[in-house]
């Protein structure tokens, strides 16, 4: 309403509403205005006030968003390290860019615009996974009815199998011998990852306990990481892993001289999940190419099938389940092509 104020000769201006939502009764109110025509003026300002501050809590804004689904993913039982990859993700590269729209304002051509515009410099993986947090958060948002529908588009992303960098036989042979004779304190985690193709966590979780000397196998059924502990392996599964005869007097050296219930030493640097930047600094040092800590396990399965092991018991000694994942090392041992040319003859009688 507008009412003129006789002893202050200036128009007082109000404008009351309830929330569409809660029913509670809202307010706004401007006083000391001078002319009808601008209390008219102020009127329709404290309308359009009021709706945006309604839309406001209605639709919040997109950080707050965020907050909510990472604090509801955690309350979901998600583990540490998928709570923290969407976390990081969601702030590194929406967030920011975002900061001052509320849910209801982000359109999927924004979403579009940021996967294949903006994250361009970024690997097909990094974009398939930063939409598929985006998606995440508003599949939340419309879950907890604070919107209708989620705005997120299908994109489609290459399904390449691209060759990892790994070591060769003479260069894994070198990368121990130098290791060993350097006594370098992760001469044994390489060791062991070089001739069983465990992973990080696999390596870092293994116990006496879990180990027949006998039989020389390994059961693996426990894996690490540093945002959820000790938990099962990545399959869910457990599996044997047999000890190379040329292995087990290092297995057995440990042994001796264990002081702990796991296998391999406690080390500082891989308490802190530095395993790559150590591997990577040795392997400068010794002038091997630099691989990650991760490609052990690739430079073993590429080994294993370029000797003849036949690919599924490769699959089940490494913990693969997918035949797809096998494929790259098959193509980067070779394997598949070997013997193709062996009946050509184009230069017998030349």
């Amino acid at each position: 309403m507008i009412k003129y104020d006789e002893a202050k000769k200036s128009y007082r201006v109000s404008y009351s509403r309830r929330h569409p939502v809660t029913k509670a009764a809202t307010s706004l109110n401007r006083r000391g205005i001078k002319t009808m025509e601008e209390a008219k003026k102020v009127y329709n300002e404290l309308i359009i006030k009021m709706e945006q501050k309604f839309n406001r809590s209605l639709y919040p804004l997109w950080p707050e968003i965020v907050d909510r689904f990472i604090e509801h993913f955690k309350n979901r039982g998600i583990a540490n390290n998928t709570v923290y990859n969407y976390q990081t993700g969601l702030y590194s590269h929406t967030v920011e860019r975002w900061k001052k729209k509320q849910i209801n304002e982000i359109s999927t051509s924004e979403i579009r615009e940021l996967i294949l515009d903006h994250l361009s410099d970024k690997s097909e993986a990094s974009r398939k996974n930063v939409l598929k947090y985006i998606r995440a958060a508003f599949t939340y948002a419309v879950d907890m009815g604070i919107i209708l529908r989620d705005p997120t588009p299908k994109l489609k992303f290459k399904k390449t199998l691209k060759i990892k960098s790994v070591l060769k036989e003479n260069e894994i042979f070198y990368l121990l011998k130098m290791a060993k004779e350097k006594n370098h304190p992760w001469f044994p985690i390489w060791a062991v990852a070089l001739y069983t193709g465990l992973r990080n966590g696999e390596l870092y979780a293994l116990k006496w306990d879990r180990v027949d000397f006998k039989k020389r196998q390994m059961i693996i059924s426990l894996s690490w990481n540093a945002k959820n502990g000790f938990k099962e392996t990545k399959s869910g599964d457990d599996r044997i892993v047999e000890i190379a005869e040329s292995l087990l007097p290092l297995i057995e050296e440990l042994h001796r001289n264990k002081t702990t219930e796991f296998v391999l030493p406690r080390i500082e640097a891989w308490d802190k999940n530095e395993q790559a930047r150590v591997l990577r600094a040795f392997l400068e040092e010794i002038n091997l190419p630099r691989i990650r800590f991760h490609d052990l396990r690739a430079s073993w399965a590429t080994v294993m099938l370029s000797k003849g092991v036949e690919p599924i018991k490769v699959m089940s000694m490494g913990g693969w389940r997918d035949l797809k994942t096998m494929q790259i090392y098959i193509r980067k041992s070779g394997i598949n092509i070997q013997g193709i040319t062996s009946n050509l003859n184009f230069l017998g009688s030349v």
